[in-house]
């Protein structure tokens, strides 16, 4: 449950005792130099415990941590993981780290499909990572990068081929 403390969010989660956020507070988060640095800190530990480093806190860029090859068999075992996944990319839009998103997205498509390190990821990633992301231009390139890498192409359902081939 520290989960909902560290990345609360305006809907309900499966924690059905968390309290939901306010637009008010998220905007008094948002002020607060203090809360966005703990924030901040809480968006690095999770990605530690995930086996990814953030390496430019401006962008929101990212790489694999040192660790990544067990951290990734974690989250390959535990599927409870990709949930938790899921709150932190909404939390990330609600508190202003839209880049944050598209950047966390892309990591996932990349390792799920580029990659292949998280086949068990792989449907989280498509399914709902990728709807999380605020930006709907964002979100579009996305949806080309995972169609591009995706295998069959043939069987790629997230968005039209017709309208995906002529993506620019």
């Amino acid at each position: 449950s520290f989960l909902f403390r560290l990345f609360p969010l305006r809907e309900r989660g499966m924690n059905w005792h968390a309290k939901q956020l306010t637009c008010q507070e998220i905007q008094a988060f948002r002020k607060s130099k203090e809360v966005m640095d703990r924030f901040l800190r809480a968006y690095k530990l999770m990605l530690g415990f995930y086996g990814i480093n953030l390496v430019n806190e401006e962008t929101g860029e990212l790489e694999r941590a040192e660790n990544w090859c067990e951290r990734f068999e974690n989250l390959n075992r535990f599927s409870h993981n990709n949930l938790r996944i899921t709150r932190i990319l909404k939390c990330l839009g609600e508190m202003g780290y839209e880049d944050y998103q598209v950047h966390l997205v892309k990591f996932f498509l990349t390792e799920t499909l580029v990659e292949e390190t998280l086949p068990n990821v792989k449907r989280s990633a498509l399914d709902y990572f990728l709807f999380t992301v605020r930006s709907k231009e964002k979100r579009r390139e996305l949806i080309h990068y995972a169609w591009q890498h995706f295998k069959p192409q043939s069987s790629f359902v997230w968005g039209p081929h017709d309208k995906l081939q002529k993506y620019r």
